[in-house]
């Protein structure tokens, strides 16, 4: 009984993920299944490496939905997923100095005034996009998908189902609120006759994900990279979650640079097969703070399962039906909340903003990002979360530290 037990329960933990690990590709162009068979792979391997000591499991990262769907619309897939691969890269390299330095010199080199905006622009960034969507428009907003009336009734369904059930729902239903949001959608959208189940007939039980080679292009490599900062920090707040559950201190043992360095081998290996970046989900560490269950084979289970399910043809098919506004409802609280978290960071670490220096960096960096600001030389250019992440960690390096007797009130330094 509790050989089939493990297995039951890592399958439940793929379902509590389920939601949001197919909800990024969908919303970025990329394949669902391919999702599915990377979030497996790179689990494995991030237990691999970790020597299986840690209950977590590591699926597509919302933070680089907006990075991503950039990356596409302008060099396309194969050049993003080169990209994807050089933040994977970053990881690695974090690990490696975590491991030589300690931890210290992450929290000087991305200290709160820096992560904070950084991680605003990575919400804010195509904040249009989500509202087009949620019209019934594509991303772009020349084309309109649904009639608007009937866009805007589904898509604020969905939004409002997913605020519900996170905030009111008990139990294993409260982390699953985009899952919930997801299916209100959808039967609003059966009901309204705008699902096209044509892909869905055509398609084979069993297929093949549509695998993507990487490229590499370096102004894609130049405009991932800095978008590693985000995913880092909240890899670090998770790992100091599901050590609370567990009782157990995994920053020690295995240690930081262990799972820093898994994360990293787990993205580049998603890029590798064209699926989106790995993270590690906090929506499963509740799970597991829910079910009390702390084996990390169970983990192992969970990304089984994926694998499995990638290659189940009609399940990928029935994912691309969703129609627009469904995502588009959905996207204006997840880039909102992506843009809250960084808010929060500036808060929650007591960011004094009446600082002439602090207010400059996150200042600069929210004007840059949100006004499009971009600086070229040649065939080579900066723009977006790129260059927002150079020029937060280059103020913050070169501006000296402000003295106590050297603060001064915000009206000092703002404008009247």
């Amino acid at each position: 009984m509790r050989r089939l037990a493990i297995p039951l329960q890592g399958a439940q933990m793929l379902f509590v993920a389920f939601g949001a690990l197919v909800l990024m590709p969908l919303l970025t162009g990329l394949d669902t299944s391919v999702a599915l068979f990377t979030a497996g792979i790179g689990t494995l391997l991030f237990q691999l490496i970790t020597k299986r000591q840690v209950p977590i499991f590591l699926a597509s990262s919302f933070a680089f939905i907006a990075p991503i769907l950039y990356g596409v619309q302008t060099w396309g897939i194969p050049s993003t997923m080169g990209g994807i691969m050089a933040a994977g890269v970053v990881y690695v390299m974090l690990g490696a100095l975590v491991k030589v330095r300690g931890t210290d010199f992450i929290h000087r080199l991305l200290p709160p005034v820096v992560v904070g905006p950084v991680i605003i622009i990575i919400g804010l960034g195509l904040a249009p996009v989500a509202v087009n969507m949620a019209l019934g428009k594509s991303g772009d907003g020349s084309l309109t998908l649904v009639d608007t009336n009937t866009a805007l009734f589904i898509s604020l369904a969905s939004l409002c189902t997913t605020i519900a059930v996170a905030i009111f729902a008990k139990g294993l239903l409260k982390v699953m609120p985009i899952l919930a949001g997801i299916i209100v959608g959808y039967g609003l959208s059966l009901a309204f006759g705008i699902v096209d189940f044509a892909v869905v007939t055509a398609a084979s039980w069993i297929a093949i994900p549509k695998f993507v080679a990487p490229e590499f292009n370096w102004h894609a490599i130049a405009f991932m990279i800095p978008v590693a900062i985000a995913p880092a920090v909240e890899h670090i707040g998770d790992i100091l979650a599901i050590s609370n559950v567990t009782g157990k201190d995994f920053m020690k043992k295995p240690g930081l640079h262990r799972t820093l360095t898994g994360d990293g081998v787990a993205t580049i290996a998603a890029a590798a097969f064209g699926g989106p970046p790995n993270t590690t989900y906090s929506e499963v560490t509740g799970a597991v703070t829910l079910t009390r269950n702390f084996d990390p084979k169970i983990m192992t289970w969970t990304a089984i399962t994926a694998i499995t399910l990638a290659f189940v043809g009609k399940l990928g098919a029935l994912m691309q039906t969703i129609p627009v506004p469904v995502m588009g409802g959905i996207m204006c609280l997840l880039f909102g909340s992506i843009a809250a978290v960084g808010l929060n960071t500036l808060i929650r670490n007591h960011v004094d903003l009446s600082e002439p220096r602090n207010l400059s960096i996150v200042g600069v960096t929210l004007v840059f990002g949100i006004g499009g600001m971009a600086f070229g030389i040649g065939s080579f250019s900066l723009t977006g979360i790129s260059l927002c992440g150079i020029v937060a960690i280059t103020m913050n390096l070169l501006l000296p530290a402000t003295k106590p007797h050297d603060k001064h009130n915000v009206s000092d330094v703002a404008p009247h």
